[in-house]
Formats: C-alpha cells, structure tokens, sequence
C-alpha cells in the first residue's frame, strides 16, 4: 500500500463518550446525555454556536485527556475543563482533518481546524495545563447536517474534503 493508500484509508470507528454544553462564557459546562444539533446553531444551548460558523463544535480525544493527566501528574482530566463538547475515543481524531465524518445515525460534520489551547487551560487545569494542552485541544468542526446524538454513538469516517 502507497502512502495515499494508507492516508486515505480509516478503518477504525469512534465512540462518543461525553457531550459538553457551554451555556454562556465563563460558566460551567453542563454533561449531558444527548444533544440536538442544528446546520445553523450547532450545538443547542451552547453559547459559542454560531450561524455557520467554524467553530460550531469541538472534539477531544479521550486517550489525549490520559496523556495530558500523565504531563499534570493527576490520574484523571475530567473533561468539563478542556470546555470541549464532545469527547470521542478509540479513534484517531487528528486524522479526520480535512475529512467528513458521521456521529450516530444522523449528524454530519466536517473539520475546520485544530483547536488549540487558551488561557482558560492555565485557570482550569492549574500550573503547566496550557503547555500539557498544545497538541492535545482537538478539533473544531461545523454541522452538515443536524439531528440527534447520544453518548455511546459510533463516530465513523464518511469522505475525505479537498
């Protein structure tokens, strides 16, 4: 198999673990158990949804939270702090850049960008969470199409956008 073969190739799926809402700056984020999710709004009920912007949802990889625990000598990241709203697993999420992808039955995003670490990190992690971060803060992405998702949905691959 060739490099482009194997760039191209994402056999694995994703679970979703932890929906996070953002109801306004500076609050806490609110787990919740499902989320609707809008084309316009993104995320509903959370504050930094913007009408087709880039930024409508975050993800961040749970294995990522271990690593950043490790670098913070802690045992565990609850991921309220990074104030990301979806945590997924078991999937490489730094190779779905430039890709499409489907959570659950329905919904369809596409990434945007990676999303880096700001201050917050500092206050919400404590001395040295900015710098464990960096490499660490995700994805952003924007809504293809809406519908429902719940924890436990399989986050799969659907086309890669060029």
């Amino acid at each position: 198999m060739d490099y482009n073969q194997l760039k191209n190739r994402l056999p694995q799926t994703g679970k979703l673990d932890w929906i996070g809402l953002r109801p306004g700056r500076r609050e806490p984020v609110v787990p919740a158990e499902e989320a609707t999710v809008d084309l316009d709004e993104g995320l509903i009920g959370d504050h930094y949804s913007k009408k087709g912007g880039d930024r409508q949802v975050t993800l961040i990889q749970a294995e990522h939270l271990q690593g950043v625990a490790g670098m913070l000598h802690r045992e565990h990241v609850d991921p309220s702090l990074t104030r990301r709203n979806l945590l997924i697993s078991g999937l490489n999420l730094l190779a779905l850049q430039d890709a499409r992808f489907r959570i659950g039955d329905s919904v369809i995003l596409e990434t945007t960008g990676q999303c880096h670490p700001c201050s917050r990190m500092e206050e919400n992690l404590g001395p040295g969470g900015y710098q464990a971060m960096r490499g660490h803060g995700g994805l952003t992405a924007r809504v293809v199409q809406g519908g429902i998702i719940r924890l436990g949905d399989e986050v799969r691959l659907l086309e890669w956008v060029q």
